[in-house]
């Protein structure tokens, strides 16, 4: 050793011995970095207060001083010697003799106790204060030191409690303090040190925050009334034996908007937590439900963010998301694989359990006991199992664009969503958007892509919540306020299809279709249909398909098809065997999809007989029943029927009955409520008026024209001169006010979900003579026969004129509408040479209605209004 090096050691070895006194007083006489024994064995010490607290706290301040007195020389030293001088040669010259290393502090032959808890606890405090103070002073960020409390070597158990001075707390706290102070707060939660939000939640003290916030918001969460919303929720699932909570998105993120944050973007791994949380706080008002339950599933309500199935990109994988769609197949109910038990077939030794992905299969590789590779057979008493089920959603009719075709995904439905919906209905599915591993996918694409699907979270179906409509207060004020005008039936007609002129049968008769009749069960036993089937027939170019469109996009829910492009599969429901699984599962056709909605068929006439066959039952009794390859089951098909069919060589032929101008058997017509005939008739009057309407509307319509206000009075004087000329020349009246198409779909869905109109106190006298009397004649002028379903009609419609009103009981007034319906259904679809001793015989039944007469002129006329299409 070098002169030099000796020189500063002596200076300091002289200090370090005058302190010797002061190290004699450590516990055992043992230094500050002497081994620890066994220190668990020992009680911890008692912990002093007062006057000995404030001693041994200035004893640590001078002990700490010196410290680092001393660690600044060994810097200086440090610092000071320069190892590359002209003579630094010498410091390594062969002088083996001459090297003396010092012996201060070192006792070989001393012996050493063993250190307590208490004592260690003392002198580790020390050097970490003595490290911090040297870290100010020479500015190291203290983030690299150790904190005082960190202790990871001693038991939790043993530890003593904080002391007052240095954490302003109270000494006399419970030891679980130190264990709190692994978790962290909602504040800190929020800064993600991880280079992902999933490996930041899988960190343990993340876990423990996540449980403990979700803990408090499941039993502190309130409402305005200050009730506990989810404590009232488990105790109904306790009472019905439940195994799902729900829990909302937006109670959710108004109380902790960062739990809120990363179940949207982590939702395996918090649902994972949440559920966990949740057994927690059932077992609180239920301990002995774990043995009904093994787990509760928290279900995510009210997500806030709504896709639809062609929206859902790689952005989304991973995430919550919430879409909405038909089922169009459901597979059957199947055990999956949840925590998987093995043997080895060789020990006997028992693996596991193992959890169970849903997309990737467990496999070990060696047993653990015996270090063997197998072979190892599955534990089936120990294997937990849960329900696994698949669904194919499609895209609601509503929402498809133009010209596109509707996409579907695969949904996996687990424990308790089994069976939550069947074909044909339209759902709602929150759930986590997943990738999936398919060779058959590969193979055909020839490069490696990856399959997606939707595990569902929760399922609820749209009918539940007014057929995905949500309708404000707002609107059901303006709806009530709308429904007591008195001429609110005329306004609804005229708000039909304002595009297309004249045609008024024609609206009336969609009007009533939208609206639809209370369906009833007689005894019972015996299903009555409520919805209204129309027929539209009548001469090229009328507007019917026109009209068919306009429902398609004004309805609610609403399938389109054609007679030429549907078969008897395509509109009722056909068996496909599934690629994966090899069973046969039912795919709905058009009929099932449009399942409480209305189904539209144009080009009616040109279905084959054996397809028009297949949809007898679906229009009179709404279901739908299948017999083919072992499956036997039936489909609803509860909607209304709206076709469009041109007459036999293309123009009605109004010398011969109806039945001749049609390709349509009995059976069929039967089953049609209402039969309107249009036909296109030369009267120069109603065609001028019909070319300045359509040329108006194109006008209107051109994408670069403003609606100006001169425009629009131009528009309006020019309105009311056509009324005018109509009224004047024995055409239709001025009609009555529309309503706006939006208010107008709401007020329809509103009267169907909310009116239920009763029959009470009607003139079944008037009913029934008119019933004998139409048979009659029927039989008389050999038309199409009038049956007991055409008396169920005039019962559908009047219930359907009730709701326009928004009224609970069928009136005096409605009946006579139904009546003057059915009664112009009939005579209009009559040969010319008895349609006018028709109309005067059943004149006494259609006098009463409001307005009557009106329609009969036209009808004595032979002439029913002429239409055409044009997009206003």
């Amino acid at each position: 050793m070098s002169s030099a090096n000796r020189g500063v050691n002596g200076g300091r070895n002289r200090r370090k011995r005058s302190r010797e006194a002061e190290d004699d007083d450590l516990p055992g006489g043992a230094a500050p970095s002497s081994p620890p024994g066994d220190f668990r064995s020992s009680p911890p010490a008692p912990i002093r207060h007062g006057v000995e607290d404030d001693d041994d706290d200035i004893e640590d301040d001078v002990e700490i001083a010196l410290d680092i007195d001393d660690a600044d020389e060994m810097a200086e030293d440090e610092d000071g010697i320069d190892l590359f001088a002209g003579n630094y040669e010498r410091d390594y010259r062969n002088a083996r003799d001459d090297t003396n290393y010092e012996g201060a502090d070192i006792d070989d032959e001393g012996e050493y106790e063993e250190l307590d808890a208490a004592s260690r606890r003392q002198l580790e405090a020390r050097l970490n204060r003595r490290d911090r103070e040297l870290a100010r002073q020479r500015r190291m960020p203290a983030a690299f030191l150790q904190d005082e409390d960190e202790d990871g070597d001693l038991d939790l158990m043993n530890q003593p409690r904080r002391r007052r001075h240095h954490y302003d707390e109270d000494e006399d706290e419970d030891m679980q303090e130190d264990i709190m102070e692994e978790e962290l707060s909602l504040e800190t939660l929020q800064d993600v040190k991880s280079s992902s939000l999933v490996e930041w939640i899988a960190t343990p003290s993340v876990q423990r925050t996540i449980r403990r916030e979700f803990k408090a918001f499941l039993t502190e969460y309130t409402d305005d009334h200050g009730v506990s919303v989810y404590g009232s929720r488990i105790k109904t699932l306790g009472e019905i034996n439940a195994e799902s909570l729900e829990v909302s998105y937006d109670h959710l993120s108004a109380s902790k908007a960062i739990l809120a944050y990363f179940l949207a973007n982590a939702p395996g791994e918090m649902l994972q937590l949440f559920d966990e949380v949740a057994m927690e706080v059932t077992l609180l008002h239920y301990n002995d439900y774990q043995q009904i339950h093994s787990e509760i599933h928290v279900r995510i309500t009210d997500l806030p963010v709504h896709y639809t199935l062609r929206q859902l990109r790689q952005t989304h994988l991973n995430c919550l998301v919430r879409v909405s769609g038909v089922v169009t197949r459901r597979s059957g109910v199947f055990p999956q694989l949840k925590y998987v038990m093995f043997d080895c077939a060789k020990c006997r030794t028992r693996l596991g359990p193992f959890q169970q992905e849903s997309n990737v299969e467990v496999k070990i590789s060696f047993c653990a006991n015996c270090q063997s590779r197998g072979p190892f057979n599955l534990n089936s008493e120990k294997t937990v199992y849960r329900n696994y089920q698949k669904l194919t959603l499609q895209e609601s009719p509503g929402t498809v664009p133009a010209g596109r075709l509707p996409r579907h995904r695969e949904v996996i439905l687990l424990w308790d969503l089994i069976d939550k919906a069947k074909p044909g209905e339209e759902i709602e599915v929150t759930g986590v958007y997943r990738n999936n591993y398919d060779a058959q996918l590969n193979n055909r694409n020839g490069f490696p892509v990856f399959a997606t699907i939707l595990e569902a979270n929760n399922v609820v179906k749209s009918h539940d919540q007014l057929a995905g409509f949500r309708l404000t207060e707002e609107d059901e004020h303006e709806i009530r306020a709308l429904s007591r005008d008195p001429q609110i039936v005329d306004k609804i007609i005229n708000s039909i299809a304002p595009s297309i002129y004249g045609h008024t049968d024609i609206k009336t008769a969609v009007a009533l279709s939208l609206m639809g009749g209370v369906a009833k069960v007689a005894q019972g036993k015996h299903h009555i249909r409520g919805d209204i089937n129309v027929l539209l027939l009548g001469d090229p170019g009328t507007a019917k398909s026109q009209v068919l469109k306009y429902v398609e996009k004004t309805a609610h829910r609403a399938v389109f098809a054609t007679g030429q492009g549907a078969s008897a599969v395509g509109l009722t429901a056909s068996v496909r065997k599934d690629p994966l699984t090899g069973e046969w599962t039912l795919e709905g056709g058009a009929l099932v999809l449009a399942d409480r909605g209305t189904c539209l068929i144009d080009e009616f006439d040109k279905m084959n007989d054996q397809d028009r066959t297949s949809i007898h039952e679906a229009m009179e009794q709404q279901t739908i029943s299948i017999s083919k390859a072992g499956i036997v089951t039936t489909l609803q098909a509860r909607c209304g029927i709206i076709a469009a069919a041109n007459p036999i060589g293309g123009r009605y032929n109004s010398t011969i009955p109806f039945s001749q101008n049609v390709e349509l058997t009995e059976p069929i017509l039967s089953r049609f409520d209402i039969l309107c005939v249009v036909r296109d008739t030369v009267d120069p009057a109603e065609d001028e008026r019909l070319a300045r309407f359509v040329v108006g509307s194109h006008g209107r319509s051109h994408p670069g024209s403003q609606p100006t206000d001169e425009n629009q009075a131009s528009m309006r004087t020019e309105h009311d001169a056509e009324m005018r000329d109509s009224a004047f020349n024995g055409g239709e009246p001025k009609q009555e006010g529309e309503i706006k198409q939006e208010l107008l779909r709401k007020y329809i869905l509103y009267a169907r979900e909310r009116c239920s109109p009763k029959l009470y106190n009607i003139d079944e006298e008037k009913v029934s003579k008119l019933f004998a009397d139409m048979r009659r004649e029927s039989l008389a002028t050999g038309a199409y026969p009038i049956t007991v379903r055409h008396l169920e009609a005039i019962m559908r419609i009047s219930e359907a004129f009730c709701r326009m009103r928004l009224s609970e009981y069928v009136s005096a007034q409605d009946i006579d509408r139904a009546i003057a319906v059915t009664i112009d259904s009939f005579v209009g679809s009559q040969k010319v040479s008895c349609k006018k001793a028709l109309a005067r015989a059943f004149a006494k039944y259609t006098l009463a209605r409001p307005g009557g007469g009106r329609r009969n002129r036209n009808s004595e006329r032979g002439q029913i209004p002429a239409a055409a299409a044009a997009m206003a």
